[in-house]
C-alpha cells in the first residue's frame, strides 16, 4: 500500500485550506479503531474530513459519509465533546519537511485557537492528539508510556512534544546543480535509492516516479548516468521543489488578513527582509504587521525550508500569479503502481486530490478486509465441515452395526430351538438355519447357559433397533447441515477475488448469515460496516433476456421467493450445491434453446461442480420451487423439473467475455 508522503500531504492540505477552511465541526464519528470523520460545514456545503492513523495508510482527506450504525468508541466521544461547534480555522505544518499537521479550532474564525488537533502521519508511529490552548494533551488515539518508548511519551495531561526530528539534508531550490549531483552520486548505487538516502522529504514512490519521468530506470546505477541524464533528472527535481514553493507562497497569501487592500501593499512595506523567517527551525512570523489588524497574522510553524529565503527567491505578494490555485499546482492521477499528485506517469487523471486519496485508500482497505474476511470464513467453514463429516461417518457406522439387529434375533431363535444341543462350557455352537439349512455359528458366553445367551442376543437386538431409530434422524440433520455449509462454501469459492465494493458487501452478508445461524460469534466491534445490500450477477442471454445469479444465500432467497415472476425460469445444479439462477421472461416470450443452455452453463460454473466437464442442471417454473418449513437460508426443493447438461468451461468463457465487454 502506497503511504502518504510529504508531497501528497502538502497537496491534500492545499486543497483543504482552499475549500474547507474555515469550517464548523458539526459531528465526529469514528469508523474503526484507526479512522475518524469530522463533519465540516462551510458556506459552500458539508463534507466529512477523514483522518486516519493506520500504520500503513495514515492520511487526511475529504471522504465518504460514515455508515448509519452506532459509534461506540470512547476517543470519538472525547473529540465530539471538545470540538463540537468549534470552527476549523487553520491547517498548519509544525516543522520543516515533517508529516505533522496542526488543525486549529476556535469558537469562530479570527479568534485565537482553543484546541489543537495534531495529526501525525509517520508510518507505524502515526497518531492523533488533541491538546488545549496551552498544548497540554487532552486525549490521544494511542497513548505511549515510558515503558513503550524512552524517546517520546504521549500521555494525557502532559505537554505535547514534537516527534523526534529527522536527520538528513533538506532539499533546497537554491542548491546548485553541481552540488546536487555530487551529493547524489557520492556513493554508487541505484539512482532512486541514492535520492532517498541523500535527502529528506522524499518517499520511495516519489523518487521512483521522478526518475522514471526523467526517462531513467530507478534501479540504474549512478555510475552509468550520462550528463544529459543528470540534467533531465535535475529538471524534475527542480520541478518538484518549485511546485512545493508555489504551494507555500499560495498558503502564505491566503493567510494574509482580508482587510489588506492592494494600496497598502507598497514595496516599502514588503521588503524581503521583512518576510524572512526569524531563525531556521523556529516559528516564522511576519514582522511589521499593520497595527489596525483585528486578528493575528502569524505563520504558525511553517515548513521553514520551503519559505522564499530558503529556496533562493524573494517572495512579495505582487509576484503571485492571479490564477495560482491548488488545482493548478498539482496534477493528481492514477499510475500503474498507485497514484501521484505530480504529472509523472499518469494513466488516468483524477478529479481532485481528495477524491484520489479517498478512492485509493478505501479500495485498498476493502481489498484487505475482503482477503481477511474471506480467509476467516473459509477456515471456519472448513473446520465445521470436517467435524460434521466425521460425525456423519460415525453415525453411518452405528447404522451399519444396527443392520445386525435381525441377525441377533435369528441367532437367539436358533439357540432357543436347539437347547438340547448346548453343553456347559461351550464358547460357540453351530446350528442349521431355519430357511436355508446352512450352518450358522453362534458365539456363546461359557459362563452362561443356553437360555441366558439367548436372552443376551435378544437384548442386543432391541438395543441395535433403538440405535437405528435414534441415529437416523441425527444423521439426516447432520447431512442437511453439511448440505447447507457446502452451499455457503460454493458461494465463497466463486467469490475468491475482490473487484468491486459489491464483492465485499456480498462477503459481509455471508458473515452475517453465519452469525445468525450460530456458526460465528458476533464481535463487539465489526469493522467497516456497509449499509447497502449486495446485488446478484446480471448477464444477457443470446436473445437479450436478463439472467440473474445469486452470489450468497440471501440473494438466492431473494431471487427465488421475491424477484421471480410467473413467466420466469429457475435453474439449479441437480443435487449439487450452487447458486440460484433466474432467467427473466416477459409475458408471451419463449426462451430459445441457446438461452436455456446459456443459463445452464452459468449455473454449472457457479456451483461446486465447476471443475467438472458437464454438470446436470434442472430448471422449472418458480411456482414449483418451495422452501421447507424451518429450512436454512438458500435451501429449496422443487418439482416438475427438466434437466440440461451445463458446461462449466463454457460458463467461464461467458464470464470472461462479459468482463472484457464491460472494460471496453
Amino acid at each position: 500500500m502506497q503511504p502518504v508522503d510529504y508531497t501528497t500531504l502538502t497537496a491534500a492540505c492545499s486543497e483543504l485550506r482552499a475549500t474547507w477552511v474555515p469550517g464548523r465541526a458539526e459531528q465526529v464519528y469514528q469508523r474503526d479503531r484507526y479512522t475518524i470523520a469530522i463533519a465540516l460545514r462551510t458556506l459552500n456545503g458539508r463534507g466529512w474530513l477523514t483522518i486516519c492513523w493506520h500504520p500503513q495508510a495514515a492520511r487526511i482527506c475529504i471522504g465518504d459519509p460514515p455508515p448509519r450504525v452506532p459509534d461506540t468508541f470512547t476517543f470519538s466521544d472525547q473529540l465530539r465533546h471538545q470540538l463540537g461547534g468549534f470552527a476549523l480555522i487553520a491547517i498548519e505544518t509544525i516543522a520543516p519537511w515533517e508529516r505533522v499537521l496542526d488543525l486549529q479550532f476556535a469558537k469562530r474564525p479570527g479568534e485565537a485557537p482553543t484546541w489543537h488537533l495534531y495529526v501525525e502521519i509517520i508510518g507505524k508511529y502515526s497518531n492523533l492528539i488533541l491538546t488545549d490552548a496551552d498544548n497540554l494533551i487532552v486525549t490521544t488515539a494511542h497513548q505511549v508510556s515510558n515503558q513503550q518508548s524512552t524517546v517520546r511519551t504521549i500521555q494525557t495531561g502532559q505537554p505535547y512534544e514534537l516527534p523526534p526530528a529527522l536527520t538528513g539534508t533538506s532539499p533546497s531550490l537554491t542548491e546548485p546543480y553541481q552540488s546536487w549531483q555530487e551529493r547524489v552520486s557520492l556513493i554508487p548505487g541505484a539512482v532512486a535509492h541514492q535520492l532517498l538516502k541523500s535527502y529528506r522529504g522524499l518517499s520511495p514512490t516519489l523518487a521512483r516516479s521522478m526518475v522514471q519521468a526523467a526517462g531513467l530506470d530507478p534501479k540504474q546505477s549512478t555510475e552509468t548516468l550520462e550528463e544529459s541524464d543528470w540534467q533531465n533528472l535535475f529538471q524534475r527535481w527542480q520541478q518538484w521543489l518549485q511546485t512545493l514553493l508555489n504551494v507555500s507562497n499560495l498558503s502564505t497569501a491566503n493567510r494574509q488578513p482580508s482587510n489588506l487592500q492592494p494600496s497598502n501593499l507598497q514595496p516599502s512595506n514588503l521588503q524581503p527582509s521583512n518576510l524572512q523567517p526569524v531563525n531556521l527551525g523556529q516559528k516564522a512570523t511576519l514582522r511589521e504587521q499593520p497595527v489596525n489588524l483585528g486578528q493575528k497574522a502569524t505563520l504558525r510553524e511553517q515548513p521553514v525550508n520551503l519559505q522564499p529565503a530558503n529556496l533562493g527567491q524573494k517572495a512579495t505578494l505582487r509576484e503571485q500569479p492571479a490564477n495560482l490555485k491548488p488545482a493548478n499546482l498539482f496534477q493528481p492521477g492514477w499510475t500503474n503502481q498507485g497514484y501521484t499528485v505530480m504529472d509523472w506517469g499518469i494513466v488516468k487523471p483524477a478529479e481532485n486530490i481528495q477524491t484520489l486519496l479517498n478512492s485509493y485508500y478505501t479500495n485498498q482497505f476493502n481489498q484487505h478486509e475482503f482477503a481477511r474476511l474471506h480467509n476467516q470464513l473459509t477456515q471456519k467453514l472448513n473446520n465445521n465441515l470436517r467435524k460434521l463429516r466425521q460425525k456423519a461417518s460415525s453415525f453411518k457406522e452405528r447404522l451399519q452395526q444396527s443392520d445386525q439387529a435381525d441377525q441377533s434375533r435369528e441367532k437367539a431363535d436358533l439357540l432357543m430351538a436347539y437347547l438340547q444341543d448346548w453343553q456347559p462350557g461351550m464358547k460357540s455352537i453351530t446350528l442349521p438355519d431355519f430357511e436355508t439349512n446352512q450352518p450358522v455359528k453362534i458365539p456363546l458366553n461359557p459362563e452362561k447357559n443356553a437360555v441366558q445367551n439367548a436372552q443376551a442376543l435378544y437384548k442386543r437386538h432391541q438395543k441395535l433397533k433403538r440405535t437405528r431409530d435414534a441415529v437416523e434422524p441425527l444423521l439426516k440433520e447432520v447431512q442437511e447441515e453439511i448440505q447447507y455449509l457446502e452451499q455457503v462454501e460454493a458461494s465463497l469459492t466463486q467469490l475468491n477475488t475482490y473487484n468491486t465494493l459489491d464483492d465485499l458487501q456480498t462477503l459481509q452478508e455471508i458473515r452475517e448469515e453465519l452469525i445468525g445461524q450460530g456458526y460465528l460469534e458476533a464481535s463487539a466491534q465489526r469493522s467497516r460496516n456497509l449499509s447497502d445490500v449486495s446485488q446478484p450477477y446480471r448477464y444477457q442471454t443470446p436473445s437479450g433476456f436478463e439472467l440473474l445469479i445469486g452470489r450468497n444465500n440471501r440473494q438466492n432467497d431473494q431471487l427465488t421467493f421475491r424477484t421471480a415472476g410467473d413467466y420466469d425460469l429457475w435453474f439449479h445444479t441437480q443435487e449439487i450445491a450452487g447458486s440460484h439462477v433466474l432467467l427473466r421472461l416477459e409475458p408471451g416470450t419463449v426462451a430459445d434453446p441457446a438461452d436455456l443452455q446459456f443459463a445452464a452453463d452459468l449455473a454449472a460454473y457457479n456451483s461446486r461442480g465447476c471443475q467438472s466437464e458437464q454438470v446436470p442442471v434442472v430448471y422449472t417454473k418458480p411456482k414449483y420451487v418451495y422452501k421447507p418449513k424451518g429450512a436454512k437460508p438458500g435451501m429449496a426443493i422443487y418439482k416438475h423439473e427438466q434437466i440440461l447438461w451445463g458446461r462449466p468451461d463454457q460458463g467461464r468463457h461467458y464470464l470472461m467475455a462479459s468482463v472484457s465487454t464491460q472494460k471496453m
